[in-house]
């Protein structure tokens, strides 16, 4: 057991009190995404004594991540630690009494129910959408509340989703975002919107865990201008949600055309990405926004991204995307997330 001591000041709050701390102290939480959100969150529920923490994450910590991930160092980029590694490290530290765990592992239709099915709330900590739809579909199977976060620019945002009690996401967002390229990588982000919103999910999944009222609203946040919005999302539920109407889960159905398909073609070191169901981007946009982290070219048909002279991104009209200099279809993901999102 641990010492209660370290909490006292927590205690001390009424909302929680000693039979709160007692709860987290036996709870569970999986992190999804070990970067700006999830250390942040991360840090907070690790303080908190939450009992579990289970990070799950591909990436490795680089330069560019200290200027807003909370958790890391200049030794662990010269390391090259993966991030829940680095992350796992650092809250040990913090609190040797948590059991932190880190996975080193894309997640995927493959090996979700195995690594968040059994937690008691799960943290997005992503930066993609598809991400959320496969969290989404894991939840509303399961039963696990879970907390929607994402940040970019100077603004962000925040939702708690409960299944059987809230709108879950794809009531929300019915249908995957074609996207705009608006990635941290193409249009930057600010430090305290990450650590804002991160702050906001760690408290959510703190009322949780000790069983009391959540925010009922999609909170949006803008720190450069100073503005916020609420919008109640209660009455949000889709009468005809396939998810969790219907319990169609398309995000763990391989044959569903809302799936991403990844293939590495042989001899090329080039993967392949690809939506069953057709979108159209907007190359004029999307170039735009590419220019800024390196070489553009292109025609009516498809851009050409070369971020470095290793790697060349194509996204063509439909949506496909081949990324050359790569046969490696966890770092290729990576490297669509980063630059073009969803």
């Amino acid at each position: 057991m641990s010492d209660l001591g370290r909490y006292s000041r927590q205690i001390l709050f009424s909302g929680i009190g000693e039979e709160g701390q007692e709860k987290l102290l036996k709870s569970k939480v999986a992190i999804v995404g070990v970067g700006a959100l999830g250390t942040v969150c991360a840090n907070h529920l690790v303080r908190s004594g939450v009992g579990v923490i289970r990070l799950i994450d591909r990436d490795v910590v680089d330069l560019s991540n200290l200027q807003r991930q909370s958790l890391f160092s200049e030794e662990d980029v010269k390391l090259n630690l993966p991030k829940a590694v680095a992350a796992q490290k650092r809250l040990n530290r913090i609190n040797s009494t948590v059991k932190v765990e880190a996975v080193i592992e894309d997640l995927n239709l493959d090996n979700a129910e195995d690594l968040i099915a059994g937690f008691d709330v799960i943290i997005d900590g992503t930066d993609n959408f598809m991400t959320r739809y496969l969290i989404n579909d894991i939840a509303v199977k399961y039963g696990i509340p879970w907390v929607h976060g994402a940040a970019v620019s100077s603004r962000g945002m925040f939702a708690v989703i409960k299944p059987g009690v809230t709108p879950c996401y794809r009531c929300l967002f019915p249908e995957v975002p074609a996207g705009r390229g608006e990635t941290c990588d193409t249009i930057g982000v600010l430090s305290p919107i990450t650590d804002i919103i991160g702050s906001f999910q760690a408290m959510e999944v703190i009322k949780i865990l000790v069983g009391t009222a959540t925010n009922p609203n999609l909170e949006q946040i803008d720190i450069w201008d100073t503005s916020f919005f609420s919008m109640d999302i209660s009455e949000g539920k889709n009468p005809s949600c396939p998810t969790c109407v219907n319990h169609q889960f398309d995000f763990l159905d391989r044959s569903s055309t809302l799936q991403e398909s990844y293939s590495s073609l042989c001899g090329r070191d080039t993967v392949q990405i690809y939506f069953r169901e057709k979108r159209e981007r907007d190359l004029v946009k999307l170039g735009a926004l590419l220019k800024r982290n390196g070489k553009v070219t292109g025609n009516q048909f498809l851009l050409r991204f070369s971020p470095n002279q290793d790697t060349s991104i194509v996204i063509f009209k439909d949506g496909r995307v081949l990324i050359h200099g790569t046969n490696d279809i966890v770092k290729a993901k990576s490297l669509y997330s980063k630059y073009i999102g969803n």
